[in-house]
């Protein structure tokens, strides 16, 4: 889902320089590109090689031995870590590269919370299968509604949720509450329990829904809930 992979990044990569440093100017450096920096990608990428900015949110430095650098890095998408440490030995004086790269958070996925191995998928698929056992599958499953807790979230009526299930737009009236969110970003449409009906992009500002007695709130662009699981809340016109 787009959503995951648009949210925010973490890593843990060695760096190794070229030549002998000090560790203050290392430092002083490697701090130099925490904030709004510009990248132009690598030769060897998968977009267009232009310049663009992208925000470093922290660079750690966890440790060094001899010319490797092991640092810990979080920032927007599409950053480029093996251009940090380029950049870095160009600043340096005498170069520095990437030797290894590990993403270790990806929105609210990490490592040490809620990652798990494809080994450990294939184990608990078995045990699902041959033993009727689903505890292991229930533990590496995790909700839909996990993937949308970085985005801002608007919760319906009752009687509006199977109507966005079949694709109508979420209009004023079936708002019950929401969260803050600017025209064209994306929401999440929410019932009243918790559970996610479907992504779509606010037709308008957030602050403008409290005076609203009609219009399009949210125009659904996925619909992530199975039709008919909550009853119909509308009627058809029936001619005279």
């Amino acid at each position: 889902m787009s959503l995951i992979s648009k949210a925010g990044k973490e890593y843990v990569c060695i760096m190794q320089v070229h030549c002998d440093y000090k560790m203050d100017e290392l430092k002083e450096i490697v701090n130099q590109f925490i904030g709004e920096i510009y990248q132009r990608p690598p030769v060897r990428s998968s977009v267009k090689r232009r310049t663009r900015k992208r925000r470093v949110y922290s660079i750690d430095i966890l440790e060094t031995e001899g010319r490797l650098v092991l640092m810990k890095i979080a920032s927007e998408p599409g950053t480029y870590m093996r251009k940090i440490c380029h950049d870095i030995g160009i600043l340096l004086g005498c170069g520095a590269h990437m030797r290894e790269l590990r993403r270790t958070r990806s929105g609210i996925f990490t490592e040490d919370s809620n990652l798990v191995t494809l080994h450990e998928i294939s184990e608990a698929l078995y045990m699902y299968k041959h033993c009727k056992d689903e505890s292991d599958l229930r533990r590496v499953l995790l909700p839909m509604e996990f993937a949308v807790c970085g985005i801002p979230k608007v919760v319906i009526d009752d009687d509006a949720v199977n109507a966005i299930t079949y694709g109508a737009t979420l209009n004023a009236p079936g708002v019950v509450a929401f969260q803050n969110f600017k025209r064209g970003e994306n929401v999440a449409i929410m019932t009243l329990k918790g559970e996610i009906v479907a992504i779509g992009e606010s037709n308008i500002n957030s602050n403008e829904i409290q005076n609203m007695k009609k219009g399009i709130v949210v125009k659904p662009k996925r619909v992530l809930m199975e039709r008919d699981v909550y009853p119909k809340g509308w009627k058809k016109n029936e001619k005279d």
